[in-house]
């Protein structure tokens, strides 16, 4: 069950990337040239070239994404403050049980709204793509799920070593 989930995951994240570059490129934050640690390449960077994506694809995925932009923001708003209160409560020096559970509670509700927002945008892109850029999608989510399954067993076969 949790192998299955974190497959999910991963393929997700895979697609969410390609997504998510679509808006952040245009506004200037996250992976990409105007920012730090990205593909670069322009919007969508890697997957635009994986996926030999058009110009016009990348213009209606932009478009999906700006869409449910208004809803998805405020919940990641939300879920950072349950971090950061999280985080205050943990550094505080008065933890308490009761707190950091309805902390957890409102972030795995906020949570659970984000990847229900995410899996919309996912389902909206993926419909966008041609028979053959499905095939090639296919092909790197079963490379990501190597890699998953492959980091996994490594993470396993470590021992575990104690913090100096």
């Amino acid at each position: 069950m949790k192998r299955n989930k974190f497959k999910m995951l991963g393929a997700g994240l895979a697609f969410l990337l390609m997504v998510g570059f679509a808006v952040s490129q245009e506004a200037g934050t996250g992976p990409g040239p105007r920012h730090h640690g990205g593909f670069g390449g322009g919007p969508l960077g890697f997957f635009t070239k994986a996926l030999d994506l058009t110009d016009a694809q990348r213009a209606q995925i932009k478009q999906i994404v700006a869409n449910e932009k208004p809803t998805l923001h405020p919940l990641m708003v939300q879920e950072g403050q349950a971090h950061q209160q999280m985080m205050q409560l943990v550094t505080s020096g008065n933890f308490d049980d009761t707190k950091a559970q309805a902390i957890i509670s409102q972030e795995t509700q906020t949570h659970s709204q984000i990847e229900l927002e995410h899996a919309r945008i996912m389902s909206q892109a993926y419909q966008l793509l041609t028979p053959d850029q499905k095939t090639k999608f296919a092909q790197l989510q079963t490379k990501h799920q190597q890699w998953m399954a492959q980091h996994a067993q490594h993470e396993q076969s470590e021992p575990a070593t104690p913090n100096q």
